[in-house]
């Protein structure tokens, strides 16, 4: 079991606000969200914080700078920092804590992975980090998937697309939402793409599992639990 975290998340943009809503909902953490105003304040009110999840934009540089001089002043606290693309150039981490950075648009399982890397380095997990369903484990802390306790070899977004899946149980998700959802928005290849991932997917599961990961005609497709 993981000692349960304090992460407080302040951004300014609602599509950075729901994805990490989600995310952040899924891990044993409490949560303190705001905008850019309201920064200072919710240090103040949340003292002990593990991770501050932070929204830079146009004034990247600066605003990270005076993030960085804050916590530092308050304590050990990590910091993720979200930064969009185009300042990927003039962008530097900060040196004097734990931190770590990802792209606006960045998936919502890149995120997740971040945040656990600063809150629990390592192999430690919060139990909501293991799924099981028949003689399939899955351990989201560390990308691993076992048949009958033998690891599959999963390539990255053949992992991200099962775990997305099994993770949403029961729901359909077009090709095109789940190019968004695993892929993330960035990616511009065709929607066949989904196809032939979810095809080597059931190949690894074997028969009794892929019956599992539906197609659903002329939608898309789900897992059924």
């Amino acid at each position: 079991m993981s000692q349960r975290k304090t992460v407080i998340f302040v951004a300014d943009s609602l599509d950075n606000a729901h994805k990490f809503q989600s995310v952040l909902s899924s891990l044993d953490v409490d949560v303190a969200a705001g905008s850019s105003v309201q920064f200072k304040k919710l240090l103040a009110q949340h003292p002990g914080y593990d991770l501050v999840i932070f929204e830079a934009r146009n004034d990247a540089l600066e605003s990270v700078a005076k993030v960085e001089q804050m916590l530092v002043e308050d304590g050990q606290a990590a910091l993720l920092v979200i930064v969009d693309l185009d300042r990927l150039s003039d962008f530097r981490l900060p040196v004097q804590m734990k931190s770590d950075f990802v792209i606006n648009g960045a998936t919502a399982e890149e995120c997740s992975a971040r945040i656990r890397q600063l809150l629990w380095p390592g192999n430690e997990s919060s139990t909501n980090d293991f799924l099981t369903v028949d003689n399939m484990s899955i351990n989201l802390a560390t990308y691993q998937v076992k048949v009958n306790g033998e690891p599959l070899d999963l390539t990255y977004l053949e992992y991200a697309l099962l775990s997305f899946l099994v993770t949403h149980p029961g729901r359909t998700y077009s090709r095109d939402a789940l190019l968004r959802r695993v892929w993330g928005f960035d990616y511009y290849g065709g929607s066949r793409t989904v196809d032939v991932h979810v095809r080597r997917v059931r190949a690894k599961l074997g028969p009794e599992l892929a019956q599992r990961l539906e197609t659903v005609r002329g939608v898309g497709y789900l897992w059924n639990m």
